[in-house]
């Protein structure tokens, strides 16, 4: 290292450890100063301090990427001496943090402008971000405990911003009760993987990986505790009733929890996958719960008629179908998707109120054959393209599968009375995501530590071909069958998500409505305590 590449070193590090304390100060003077003037100062200084958290983000990804050809900026060694971990998931992570929370503040800055939650949004959407900062760039568990907790209750202040509303409230508080459900878990599970490895640093963990019996009580019950905290955190079924239930939030709320929030699970795993070994009994979970979330998400979200609740049970089904990929040792696949999920899902909610159609309803018509014909033949390109090229999926037919399966529902979707050129254009477009899906992966490859090729065990190939099965049955029978008797069933089960969220609901209703109670009590508001009475009876 030069003395030019160790103060740009030294510039850089820094810029990471201090953008998320300076968020963490200006969101405390947010919250005391009361004049008007200088919120709005606050307000213009977030957007230059999330501006310049991508433009440092930029630097170091350039930094890293040097190494690769010979230009050593010794970040990585640099970065655990302050305890930061600057690799490429932190990289990719921070750009999606940086870019997602910039357009939600300049979009809340106007949308929130004369509404009675301005004053309150800023200071707890400023502690939110800095907690998911300081989450992704940490390299001690403890602290990455600490921030999944800090993340979780700043949260819960956005999401009743407006306390005059008592389902927004109740909402709220299930979810609480289901965050602190998934903090325990996240602690227990850091707990015993530094027992068994000894040490809280991930540089070290990582090293003692290789080195260490991978098999242990320990990491087996570890991996559990962590696929129970990503499935709460990513509303996986059956806990997913709370998301369902937060529309009443702004939307900068919504399209914070549903752009960042709820991705936090598959961060947790990618981050965590190296200190395990193979396949262990929290990838079986997170298969069997990301699978079945997937299955249900997808055929719920096409029979809803908000455009709000589509997002939402499209939200659903994308964690699903990302925990899903997880599971099957896809983590290259899970990053790629995570991040585009985000991206997509920020702008369709802050886009919702130009929103005509967010997805197209099964049309009552049956299949056009020339739409049948081009759907058929894309798969049929995109089946060869993966058997010449099996390592774009891990090798693993399952995943395989999957994106077949996703290039020919892109084709059907098409509208039938589309001309013939846009259809082909559609076909053409569908095809091209292999191509599309090799080059990113290659890119995004090399973010991620390297993972050892295991076989799936028998249940668990078993388990991931009846989800994808499941997936093609129901497809084909909405599809071709929209009018018979057992897709109409089919269709008013699926319009409640199959009522899988009542047993967990009426649980954490419970509780919360004790909670709300002894709060509304102890304060004195009775004209809150009787509205949630009301709601209870």
């Amino acid at each position: 290292m030069t003395p030019i590449t160790t103060s740009i070193s030294y510039t850089l590090i820094l810029a990471w450890l201090t953008i998320p304390i300076c968020l963490f100060m200006l969101a405390g003077f947010a919250n005391w100063t009361k004049n008007t003037a200088k919120r709005h100062h606050c307000w213009r200084l977030a957007e230059r301090l999330l501006q310049a958290l991508l433009m440092a983000t930029l630097a170091i990804g350039a930094a890293l990427l040097a190494g690769h050809w010979g230009l050593t900026f010794g970040l990585p060694g640099l970065g655990n001496r302050f305890g930061l971990q600057p690799d490429g998931l932190a990289v990719w992570m921070s750009l999606m943090v940086a870019l997602v929370a910039w357009s939600i503040l300049r979009y809340a800055r106007d949308y929130l402008r004369n509404d009675s939650a301005f004053n309150d949004f800023l200071p707890w959407f400023l502690l939110t971000v800095a907690s998911v900062l300081v989450l992704v760039f940490t390299d001690h568990l403890l602290v990455l405990a600490g921030a999944w907790v800090g993340v979780s209750l700043a949260l819960h202040q956005l999401l009743t911003l407006y306390a005059d509303r008592p389902q927004a409230r109740l909402a709220a508080a299930q979810k609480f009760i289901a965050s602190r459900l998934g903090d325990l878990s996240i602690l227990g599970a850091v707990l015993l993987v530094g027992s068994h490895y000894g040490s809280f640093r991930l540089p070290e963990i990582y090293a003692m990986a290789g080195q260490l019996p991978a098999q242990s009580m320990e990491l087996t019950v570890a991996s559990v505790l962590l696929a129970i905290a990503a499935a709460l955190k990513c509303a996986q079924l059956p806990f997913h009733g709370w998301l369902i239930r937060m529309m009443e939030a702004p939307t900068p709320v919504s399209a914070l929890l549903h752009a960042g929030v709820v991705n936090l699970g598959g961060f947790l795993w990618l981050r965590m996958f190296p200190v395990f070994d193979g396949f262990t009994p929290g990838h079986l979970i997170l298969l069997v719960v990301g699978g079945s979330t997937a299955v249900v998400g997808v055929f719920t979200m096409m029979t809803q008629s908000s455009a709000k609740h589509t997002l939402v049970w499209s939200t659903n089904a994308q964690m699903g179908f990302m925990l899903f990929e997880i599971a099957l040792g896809a983590y290259t696949l899970a990053l790629l998707h995570l991040l585009a999920h985000s991206v997509y899902k920020a702008h369709s909610f802050l886009a919702v109120g130009r929103t005509v159609k967010v997805s197209r309803p099964v049309h009552s018509g049956g299949a056009h054959p020339l739409i049948l014909a081009l759907a058929l033949g894309t798969a049929s390109i995109a089946a060869v393209l993966l058997w010449l090229a099996p390592e774009l999926v891990a090798h693993k037919p399952v995943l395989a599968g999957l994106l077949i399966l996703a290039v020919a529902a892109t084709v059907l979707g098409a509208p039938a009375p589309w001309r013939l050129a846009s259809q082909a254009r559609v076909a053409l477009l569908a095809i091209s995501l292999v191509p599309l899906y090799g080059f990113l992966n290659l890119i995004f490859g090399a973010a991620l530590p390297a993972a050892n090729e295991v076989p799936l065990p028998g249940l668990a190939a078993l388990l991931a071909w009846a989800t994808l099965a499941a997936l093609v049955a129901l497809s084909l029978m909405l599809f071709f069958l929209p009018q018979s008797r057992v897709a109409q069933l089919l269709q008013r089960q699926f319009s409640q998500g199959l009522h899988l969220d009542r047993p967990f609901e009426a649980l954490t209703r419970r509780w919360a409505h004790a909670w709300l109670d002894r709060k509304a009590r102890q304060s004195g508001d009775t004209q809150s305590h009787a509205s949630l009475s009301g709601e209870k009876s």
